[in-house]
């Protein structure tokens, strides 16, 4: 009766010595902090954290891996606050009453730019879908402007 009750409990107990050390671990403090960050969309913040906490233990698998995605999600919002701008430029461009061949071609340009540099995007699974599907969306406008452009 009493390994009935003896393994359930090692393993209780197991888990808990895991869990406090975890907890009390700084590496693992700040990598649990970073991870917070990453959730609410601070990318950068989530990237120093987890760059601090890899600092303190490099077999800290987790500080890595938060790591490399927010640096993969700082790219998306860059492609996505880049294209913003550019389409805020466009328009600009757009209300004229005559846009110049200048103005084709710097829309031509910008078009490029972000054609290209959303095929070297590159999301893995946990990447925020948002993000994804927001550079997504913007590269679609981009690539039926450029087709326009091009015409």
């Amino acid at each position: 009766m009493k390994t009935k009750w003896f393994l359930p409990g090692l393993a209780v107990l197991f888990l808990a010595v895991m869990g406090i050390y975890f907890l009390l671990n700084p590496s693992y403090e700040k990598s649990i902090e970073a991870k917070y960050y990453y959730e609410i969309g601070d990318y950068d913040e989530a990237y120093k954290l987890a760059n601090e906490a890899f600092s303190l233990d490099l077999y800290n698998r987790m500080a890595s891996t938060i790591m490399a995605q927010s640096k993969t999600s700082m790219k998306y919002k860059k492609y996505i606050d880049q294209g913003k701008e550019y389409m805020a430029e466009i328009n600009k461009i757009a209300a004229k009453e005559s846009i110049s061949d200048a103005d084709r071609a710097k829309i031509k340009l910008m078009s490029e730019i972000m054609v290209d540099s959303y095929k070297k995007l590159a999301p893995s699974v946990i990447t925020n879908s948002e993000l994804v599907r927001e550079a997504a969306k913007y590269y679609n406008d981009f690539e039926k402007l450029l087709e326009k452009v091009n015409r």
